[in-house]
């Protein structure tokens, strides 16, 4: 059987948190066995180092290169900067989402291809999440919410039920996200960060900084 090539790209202090569950993750979406994968992080330049926790460190152009089928997840916190370095990988590999085995995904949720949910992150009921997203360890999604593209939680976001959010969203650390209403979802806008531990109770505009509890725009100085 042809060995399946996969490769992370970026290897900084996210990616070796994600690489650990990379080979269970593309054996289970796959249904190959985990002998028959062969993992790498992938750097856009020239790597510095040639191995990075024991796994090998390649260009992108030399990834690319590789024979065989070849998969890919870019695991760096920027939404803007992960769209860029998939952009770059282009048709050359196919894009898969990576889940966390204590990664807890219950029904009726869409989540989109390349995304990444990492331990003891958890997706409810009756989500929709477009591609690229980034749940970062103790980060929860709960019902009815409807997630843009390349949006990033980082670490315990709490997002409650009935909220939207536009693409390149940033959710800082311990930020949490009151719960919308049928009628009126709570609204993120795109490119909007929310800062570490923020409280939000309110619609957030697109390109805002908000911080604080309650959240706040954050004043220019």
């Amino acid at each position: 059987m042809e060995r399946v090539k996969f490769g992370l790209l970026g290897a900084g202090g996210f990616a070796r948190e994600v690489m650990p569950f990379v080979k269970g993750s593309v054996a289970k979406s796959l249904l190959v066995s985990e002998n028959n994968i062969d993992v790498y992080f992938v750097e856009t330049w020239q790597p510095k180092e040639p191995t990075v926790n024991g796994y090998s460190v390649l260009s992108l152009d030399e990834f690319i290169q590789l024979n065989g089928r070849k998969y890919f997840n870019v695991a760096v916190g920027s939404g803007r900067d992960r769209e860029a370095m998939a952009t770059k990988v282009g048709s050359n590999a196919e894009a898969l989402t990576l889940y966390a085995p204590q990664a807890i995904i219950l029904d009726c949720n869409i989540i989109g291809t390349g995304s990444v949910c990492c331990s003891n992150t958890m997706v409810t009921s009756n989500a929709k999440i477009g591609k690229f997203f980034q749940c970062n360890i103790y980060a929860y999604v709960a019902h009815d919410c409807v997630i843009g593209d390349f949006v990033t939680f980082a670490p315990g976001v709490r997002c409650n039920g009935r909220v939207h959010i536009d693409d390149y969203a940033y959710i800082g650390t311990s930020a949490i996200i009151r719960e919308g209403t049928s009628e009126k979802p709570l609204h993120i806008g795109k490119g909007a960060v929310i800062g570490m531990g923020a409280v939000v109770t309110r619609d957030v505009p697109a390109g805002a900084t908000v911080v604080g509890n309650p959240a706040r725009l954050m004043e220019k100085r």
